[in-house]
């Protein structure tokens, strides 16, 4: 049994709809990466897809990339894999709606509520909720509850939502507590594996309970959406799952890579007085990068981001690059 577990693929993120300046977005590189799932998904015979959250980039989403990213799953759905969603924060718990999401192979959790399936004698229930704004530290036992997750016989039971769980880790920051952070002590231990999204760094938490070790999976996003993620691989997870005597098991989990662009910084931390200088100081750094990276200038000094001007930029830099500017406080 092969699930496929992804989140955070933030569809829309930097694609204007009427661009001011025609120039490279980063928004079909989160369109390229989706499809490559789903791709994946075919091709390696998936049994089951499962969205962690934040299908799109934010919750009013124009309404030409909600066709565009419904119509590449409509599309997908019509090969007769099931594709759960949990919407997440961005989208304010709640998915734009359109009749291309009413595919019998699409499904969403629009409240706590469970989704079995039958897959070839198999039992499976994936129970789940959408993303909890009020107070899910507190709530998170009653929501659990409310979604019926033992109403049925399961072999396999998972359960899905879109939250920071106690431990989970971005950057150098661990989540402890807060009422949108849930408690490692209330992890259920009845289901084999709890997904998640909300968290873009991939991660796995391991929570015992009695003589069960129960996984909390994120996935991570698919793509970059900030420079605080430059370093992080980005991807999506394989989930086996097979039988035993006593019953099923996860017993695999197979993190994918996914292609994604070199996010550099460039330092300017030493004081350049001639425009001419700074522009052979930045075409030589820039001669050395890979030719689709993400380029953010970092400098300290205002009379230097003064010549940092667009149109000062875009003579420097090659078209197929993105970059921005940004100060830089303290060391490196």
């Amino acid at each position: 049994m092969k699930i496929l577990f992804f989140s955070d693929t933030h569809l829309g993120f930097d694609y204007p709809i009427r661009p001011r300046i025609v120039r490279r977005r980063r928004g079909q590189d989160f369109f390229n990466n989706f499809e490559r799932v789903l791709k994946y998904s075919l091709e390696n015979k998936i049994d089951l897809i499962i969205h962690g959250g934040d299908f799109f980039f934010r919750s009013k989403v124009p309404q030409q990339i909600v066709t565009k990213a419904y119509e590449i799953l409509f599309e997908f759905a019509e090969n007769s894999i099931p594709f759960i969603i949990v919407p997440g924060n961005h989208e304010r718990s709640r998915l734009p709606q359109s009749i291309l999401t009413r595919h019998p192979n699409i499904y969403i959790f629009e409240k706590p509520q469970t989704f079995f399936f039958n897959f070839k004698g198999i039992n499976i229930g994936v129970s789940g909720f959408p993303y909890e704004r009020n107070n899910v530290r507190d709530n998170f036992l009653k929501i659990i509850q409310d979604t019926n997750w033992n109403e049925e016989y399961a072999d396999i039971k998972i359960l899905c939502f879109h939250h920071a769980v106690e431990g989970s880790k971005v950057k150098n920051f661990t989540f402890r507590s807060g009422e949108d952070v849930i408690r490692g002590i209330d992890i259920p231990e009845n289901f084999h594996c709890i997904l998640s999204g909300h968290i873009h760094r991939k991660q796995i938490l391991w929570f015992r309970k009695d003589e069960k070790q129960v996984p909390v999976i994120y996935s991570g996003s698919t793509e970059r959406t900030s420079f605080q993620e430059k370093n992080e691989g980005k991807g999506f997870y394989i989930l086996y799952f097979r039988q035993f005597c006593n019953g099923w098991r996860l017993v695999k989990t197979d993190f994918k890579i996914l292609p994604i662009r070199p996010m550099i910084d460039i330092f300017i931390d030493w004081k350049i007085k001639d425009r001419k200088r700074l522009e052979n100081f930045l075409k030589d750094q820039i001669a050395k990068l890979d030719q689709d990276a993400i380029v953010r200038i970092r400098c300290n000094y205002p009379e230097i981001i003064s010549y940092l001007k667009a149109d000062f930029l875009w003579e420097i830099f090659p078209k197929t690059m993105n970059w921005q500017v940004s100060y830089l406080f303290g060391k490196r």
